[in-house]
Order: C-alpha cells, then structure tokens, then sequence
C-alpha cells in the first residue's frame, strides 16, 4: 500500500525512513517534508495545515495509512478531517488531543482520573497568578495552556523567576496568545525525568522502551526549554517494575477516563514522567510520536512499524504483545544539532557539510529535523537541524559513535550539547 507522513522534522523522518523498510509499503509520501525525507521517500508540496489538499492526494495516490507526526494539525483535526472522507488515520481526535493542546484540560482530567502529578492551580489573569506564586514556600513551573512548539514550560528556582514566566506568557504573549490565555503554576518536583510512549487503541496499551529526553539547551541541563536536545534508549531507570506501575497508574486511567468521556484515545500516547521519592508524577501528556525519542526508539525496532500503526488504526492491536515485538538489543543515542541562538531566534539557509561522510558510518542514521534543499546544496531551515541517531553494543559505545557523526558535520553557527546520556552512563 502507498503511505502518507504528515509533517516535516525529524520525527517525521525517522517515521518515513522506518516505513519505507516494511514489505508492504509501496510509496512512502511525506508531506512537506524535508531534505531528509526527500532522501528515504517522497515529498510532497503540501503544508500539514492544508487540509484539503492532503485529503485529495490521499484520494488521487490511495493511501492505505496517513500518519499526522505534528501536535498542531492535530490539535486543529486533521484526523477526523481524513477520517470522514473515508482515509484510515493513525492519530488521535481533536477531542482525545486535548490531552496536549490544553495543559488546562490535560490537568483537570488527571485529576479526574486520579492520575499521580504535581500540586496545582489554573489562573486566567497574570495578578492572581503573581500573588500565588508570593505566598509559595516552594519553587514553581509556570506552563501556557496552549501549544507552544516544546517551549512553553518555565522552571523557575525562584519568586522573581515566578513572576518573569508569568509575565512573558501572559503579558508580552511569548508564546502567542492563545498559548497564553491561561497558564498553570505548579509545584515543581524533583527527580529524574523519563519519557514512556505507548502505542493505544481501544483498550489496548502497548508500552514501547522507556527513552531520556534532554530538554534544557545546554550541558548539565541548563538554559532554557527547548523542543528537545537530545535523546537515548532505553533509559536504565525505566526498570520492568517502574514501567508496570506507570502502565497502572499512568496510562490506564487516563485512557480509561478519555473513553468514558466518549473521546477515546487512538494512536501514541506519551507520557513525561518525574521519578520522585513520593513515585512516579505525570509531568505532562503528549499526543503523538516524541522527537527526538521517536528516533532513539525506531532505531532499535525491528518489527513492522507499518503493521504496528496498522494495527492501531484498524483497532487490532490486542493481537500484538510484548513478546511479538521485536528490538535490537542494542541501545541508542541521537544528538540534536541546532542552529546558532535556538531557542531563540536563528538564521536559516546555512548549507551543510559532511553529511555523506556521516551517513558512511555504520550503525548511524542522520535523521534531517529542519533542512531544505537549496540551490543543489542541504540547508538549515528551522531551529533543530538535525538529529544524530547511533547503535552501540554498550550506551557509552552508542554515545561514542553519535558524536563522531557529529563532528564530522558541519553548518555556521550550531551548537549541540555534549553530555547526552551521561546520566545513565554516571549512574554505571
């Protein structure tokens, strides 16, 4: 059958390179996608926002599976859009994505679902919020409701911190105004983060290996959020007994509570997870395939992805357990390279080098998160560039190789952190 991925980074990339090996998929589309895409399937000229376009071409080429990659098209329905024009879709509703397009809504239903997270209070107007965060004897994390591209949480280790994240959400609309009409100040906990996709349909939950996301900009998880600096997989602190009680507590009662509800959830659902000494506390819910850890975990999948997303869609995924799947033993590490000032602002249209002589190394796949073709040459066109995925047969091994891809690429102005998975690799 011919494939559609929606979407242009580097989750969308990994998704296509993953796709284009299974023995049923004939032509692997993506749109728009990127240099990278272009390389391991077909771009299409097509924004993920363009919802009819995409649902003629899915008619014109016969797509047997359209896979959405970002929240936005998501959030804004483009699985239903599909879904009734008769198109088989893995992805959520626009109902089931208000579990990431509102962190408001998202909390309310943990709650309701009685779902372990942080302490919590939702504000609507910047004083309140400012007068709470005064009267807190603890520090807080202030997040905008709304979609914000991975950058809408704000750590703060303080009360002027406090009230600088309320005033650059709610007042000078950072993150765009929608974003921020309502923010939530929580308790911010401490302990180690893990990230634990689970593919679901129906009923059925299928947890893939636990992954480590580092989202800070830069080395010792400093500087702001971004979208992502780097991942590795499987995280040694996602043991079998944390990953059985994070499927009990984490994802069974939200999935459960979400069908109640009448707005069942289909498709991935991730889960940011802080381990504290109280256990495991949900930070956040996504509602779609993670970037970068959907490349640490692709990389390590040796079953069909396209018989897996299948199988969601169509609502058989009661007939995969965990021993069908298949992994490479091996561990994975991917180091995201970036732009000169992301995440702030940034120039594109850098052209980079030593993309082929990476691409030679064994066991490493250079996964394009935002370039373009230009003027016959690979360009940088977005804030995360790419994401620099190695095997090895040990993590620091895996760690080694990534890094030496890195250093053989080349692009004005980037900057990558250097410590990726030294977490694990300090507790060994």
């Amino acid at each position: 059958m011919n494939v559609l991925v929606i979407g242009k980074g580097g989750r969308e990339h990994a998704l296509v390179w993953k796709l284009k090996q299974s023995a049923r998929a004939e032509k692997v589309f993506c749109a728009p996608g990127n240099a990278g895409t272009a390389l391991d399937g077909i771009n299409v000229p097509i924004d993920a926002t363009e919802f009819e376009k995409l649902t003629r071409f899915c008619k014109k080429e016969q797509i047997g599976l359209a896979i959405v990659g970002p929240e936005d098209p998501i959030a804004l329905g483009l699985t239903d859009h599909l879904r009734k024009h008769g198109i088989n879709v893995f992805g959520p509703s626009k109902d089931a994505a208000r579990i990431e397009s509102s962190k408001v809504w998202a909390k309310l239903l943990m709650r309701h679902a009685d779902v372990p997270t942080a302490e919590f209070r939702i504000f609507d107007h910047p004083d309140p919020a400012r007068t709470y965060v005064e009267t807190r004897d603890y520090a807080v994390v202030v997040k905008a409701d709304g979609l914000a591209a991975g950058k809408g949480v704000i750590v703060c280790k303080d009360v002027v911190e406090s009230k600088k994240a309320i005033q650059r959400i709610m007042v000078n609309d950072e993150f765009g105004p929608k974003a921020g009409r309502q923010i939530i100040v929580e308790k911010r906990l401490d302990g180690e983060e893990i990230s634990i996709l689970a593919l679901v349909s129906g009923r059925t939950i299928l947890l893939l290996p636990p992954c480590q996301d580092h989202k800070a900009v830069s080395d010792g998880d400093l500087g702001p959020n971004t979208g992502g600096m780097g991942a590795y997989c499987p995280a040694p602190v996602g043991t079998p007994e944390l990953l059985k009680l994070a499927e009990s507590e984490v994802f069974v009662p939200i999935v459960h509570a979400m069908k109640r509800g009448r707005f069942p959830f289909s498709g991935v659902l991730f889960a940011g997870i802080m381990l504290t000494n109280q256990g495991p506390r949900v930070l956040e819910y996504n509602c779609r395939f993670g970037d970068p850890e959907t490349q640490t975990i692709l990389m390590r999948l040796k079953t069909d992805l396209l018989e897996l997303l299948l199988a969601v869609a169509d609502e058989t995924l009661g007939e995969f357990d965990d021993d069908k799947l298949e992994w490479d033993p091996r561990p994975s590490v991917c180091v995201v390279m970036c732009s000169g000032g992301y995440p702030g602002k940034y120039e594109t249209g850098k052209a980079i080098t030593g993309l082929e002589e990476a691409a030679k190394l064994p066991d490493v796949k250079v996964f394009h998160s935002g370039t373009k073709v230009s003027h016959d040459r690979i360009v940088s066109d977005g804030g995360r560039v790419l994401a620099v995925t190695a095997l090895g047969d040990t993590l620091a091994k895996a760690k080694a190789l990534a890094y030496k891809a890195v250093k053989l690429i080349q692009f004005p102005g980037m900057h990558f952190r250097s410590d990726i998975a030294d977490k694990a690799l300090k507790k060994k």
